[in-house]
């Protein structure tokens, strides 16, 4: 068996599981619901935090749904699977493989070390085989502590607020927006958030995610931090704010210009992805003997992992990971 990288997305082959794949197919493993892994697939795997956003980004319930909660294996015909939470948003997950002569292959999805605040927290899944996901894989990627980023910008809306100007946030919808209304609310500021927003809020609320936010309905109230999507930086629903500054939540702030790009004044590396040390530790801390790295910088990441002593490789179109074999040979 293999795990193949094709225009559908990560397939077990063999088997009728796929991996986030972004095109229908009849089961998929699906690890979060941002819409870049969310399809509408006969049946899905994944927990019921997943089910739920997923049927609210879908616009409909989301048929054949296999929930699974964390830490409790099931079978797949000769597979036994197994959900583990992967600290990216709420009810993120990673995906074990355990086949029958007891070799474990975990796909990560996205993954965020850092403890969130309103995501389950990752939990290091042991493993044989690694395939994980290098958004952040390049050494350049090395973000400064969550933290010290909720300070700096809790500092931000509070010197924006005094001048009398309304501090903008921009977030995606699903993920950094409940962290940072989380975090902001806690510290006295009242929010506001766009519909977008404010929905996957209330799905939060209903996951048992506790978050202090109001709808925003096109009537700017002062002394408040709005929470935008960021597709609505030039937007002219934003018009209607008057004196505002805007400031995007991004680990691609790392990226000097990355605020001009969003549109924004300023941006804030807030991110839920690990960054490139992040990735290094979580691999060695599986015990992985074999590591296979795709998406965003696989090839640096590999690299990377090489220089460390294991066996690395990036996953291309035609390279295939033999679950049911040893890893390849070293030569040299």
């Amino acid at each position: 068996m293999a795990v193949e990288l094709k225009r559908e997305g990560l397939h077990l082959t063999g088997t009728p599981l796929w991996l986030d794949a972004p095109r229908k197919r009849e089961l998929c493993f699906v690890s979060h619901a941002h819409s870049d892994h969310v399809g509408r697939h006969d049946r899905v795997i994944a927990t019921a935090a997943t089910l739920r956003l997923m049927a609210h980004r879908l616009k409909r319930e989301v048929p054949a749904p296999l929930p699974a909660p964390y830490g409790r294996p099931f079978d797949l015909g000769p597979l036994v699977l197994e959900l583990l939470p992967a600290g990216h948003v709420l009810g993120s997950a990673q995906l074990r493989v355990i086949r029958q002569d007891g070799r474990r292959v975990v796909y990560t999805g996205d993954l965020n070390p850092a403890r969130a605040l309103t995501a389950e927290p990752l939990q290091v899944a042991e493993c044989d085989t690694l395939v994980v996901e290098s958004t952040f894989g390049h050494p350049r990627y090395r973000l400064p502590r969550r933290e010290e980023v909720l300070a700096d910008m809790a500092g931000w809306c509070r010197a924006q607020l005094e001048r009398g100007v309304t501090p903008v946030l921009l977030a995606y919808p699903l993920g950094k927006s409940q962290e940072a209304i989380r975090y902001l609310s806690e510290q006295g500021f009242r929010m506001r958030a766009h519909g977008s927003v404010h929905a996957v809020c209330a799905l939060y609320r209903e996951l048992g995610v506790p978050l202090e936010v109001e709808p925003w309905d096109g009537a700017p109230l002062g002394g408040e931090v709005l929470v935008f999507p960021p597709n609505l930086a030039r937007a002219s629903v934003l018009h209607e704010v008057g004196p505002r500054a805007l400031a995007v939540l991004s680990g691609w702030a790392l990226d000097g210009n990355a605020h001009h790009r969003a549109g924004a004044d300023v941006a804030f590396p807030l991110s839920d992805h690990a960054d490139f040390p992040g990735l290094l530790d979580y691999v060695k801390a599986t015990g992985a003997s074999e590591v296979i790295t795709h998406h965003g910088f696989a090839v640096e990441l590999a690299e990377a992992l090489r220089g460390e002593g294991l066996d690395a490789r990036a996953l291309g179109t035609r390279q295939q990971l033999d679950l049911f074999a040893g890893p390849p040979r070293k030569t040299g």
